[in-house]
């Protein structure tokens, strides 16, 4: 409410200056700007709370009438949170708290270092953190929630490492699948140069990935300012079972953060079908 009464003053001189399509969009924008900003000012905040890595709780049998320990007999997988570039895990605190209070009790976050310069050594020690969750639980799966280049480690662990054995619905939000043009000057860090269209590692994504297991969901915004151009946060690969759900009205740091998306999220990890009939189930999100 405040973010639309700061920018309705300049309603009539943007219907006057613009025509009615372009003064709706500069709205638009205006509203995401500031929704940006404000998004940013509080994971600032929160930032230094996710530097450690969380502690990892074990899966403990649930008591029954007789005093016996049995298994937990939940059927829904845990669920890995994966951040951006240069972040960690205290950007999902609110959609850890979505998750946990529609069921999802195992969520679990993953730091990688900001010095690490290459997505294919990310991409092996989330394996490795996979592996050690379904080891820890007794689960045979995983689904994954990565935003920005946290998508793009996890979709490479999954296409190019086997991983599509572990994950079952891998979730992007923001993230460079055909890579970014934005910032140049940012090329300085290795990591950012395999973001960028046409590296070695998004061509290995390019390659072949014949009976892919992993069913993959990317929410992508019309009003993402990191991502150049917009579409290249849609996944496009004959061989992956893939829906692109585009998301209107918000940022990139607001992907993770919103309401709405948090739904989405819910609703794609919560939805067995595949394809067009999960794609039904989802649609586009146009957050006001």
């Amino acid at each position: 409410m405040k973010v639309t009464g700061a920018v309705s003053p300049f309603l009539p001189l943007c219907q006057k200056l613009l025509p009615s399509r372009l003064a709706g969009l500069s709205l638009a924008l205006l509203k995401a700007t500031a929704l940006e900003f404000a998004i940013l000012a509080g994971h600032l905040l929160l930032y230094p709370s996710g530097i450690t890595q969380e502690r990892r709780a074990s899966a403990d049998p649930l008591p029954t009438p007789d005093g016996a320990a049995q298994l937990p007999t939940a059927t829904k997988p845990p669920v890995v949170l994966l951040h951006g570039f240069i972040d960690n895990r205290s950007v999902f605190v609110l959609l850890r708290r979505s998750l946990a209070q529609h069921g999802r009790q195992q969520v679990e976050s993953l730091n990688y270092s900001p010095l690490t310069c290459d997505i294919r050594t990310a991409a092996e020690l989330l394996g490795r953190h996979i592996e050690e969750i379904c080891e820890r639980t007794g689960s045979r799966q995983v689904d994954i929630v990565g935003h920005s280049l946290g998508g793009l480690i996890a979709r490479y662990y999954v296409q190019r490492l086997g991983g599509d054995l572990r994950v079952r619905t891998l979730v992007t939000l923001g993230t460079p699948h055909s890579g970014t043009r934005v910032v140049p000057l940012a090329n300085a860090h290795p990591i950012v140069r395999q973001m960028r269209p046409g590296s070695d590692v998004l061509e290995e994504l390019t390659r072949p990935a014949p009976g892919c297991r992993t069913h993959f969901v990317s929410f992508w915004s019309d009003l993402d300012h990191l991502m150049d151009p917009l579409e290249t946060a849609c996944v496009d690969h004959p061989d992956l079972i893939a829906q692109n759900v585009r998301v209107s009205g918000i940022g990139h740091l607001a992907l993770p953060v919103h309401p709405a998306v948090a739904t989405g999220i819910r609703q794609a990890l919560d939805t067995p079908e595949t394809g067009s009939e999960a794609a039904a189930h989802i649609g586009g999100l146009t957050v006001a």
